[in-house]
């Protein structure tokens, strides 16, 4: 297993992974086409941010995750794996190649909105849930808003 910056020619592949780990937690196909937008990850993120992938033995990209730098914190923007490598320790892997990037820029504190089957997962790694925010884009779903300092 590999972790390498991804390149803007990596967008096909990495918004494939983004909508098919989404999809792993059974959310119906009208919540996945409204999310559709959301879950693009195009050339220009890539270019403008810093986007991660895992690749397998065999070379194929099999997750990824991103994170923007603004004035005085990160936001950590994605955190993918394909559903077959969920159980193997991967998420573990990229959140901690994440923190150990992060180190080398200065923050006052992460931030990231969580899917709310992951909060846990996050909070394995020092994210507090600071509040519930209700989506925009679905009624009566909150997601959970997380920082760590």
């Amino acid at each position: 297993m590999k972790i390498k910056k991804s390149s803007s020619k990596l967008h096909t592949r990495l918004t494939e992974i983004s909508l098919i780990s989404k999809k792993y937690w059974n959310y119906s196909d009208e919540w996945m086409d409204i999310w559709k937008d959301d879950l693009t990850v195009t050339e220009n993120f890539i270019i403008n941010n810093y986007v991660y992938h895992l690749e397998n033995d065999e070379n194929e990209i099999i997750g990824f995750y991103a994170f923007v730098k603004f004035d005085d914190y990160i936001e950590l923007d994605s955190l993918f794996v394909l559903p077959e490598y969920i159980g193997r320790g991967l998420g573990n892997l990229l959140m901690t190649d994440f923190l150990s990037k992060v180190r080398e820029i200065d923050f006052n504190y992460i931030k990231l909105t969580a899917e709310p089957f992951a909060e846990d997962f996050y909070k394995k790694y020092g994210f507090e849930t600071v509040e519930l925010q209700q989506s925009s884009k679905i009624e009566n779903r909150y997601l959970p808003i997380m920082i760590k300092n």
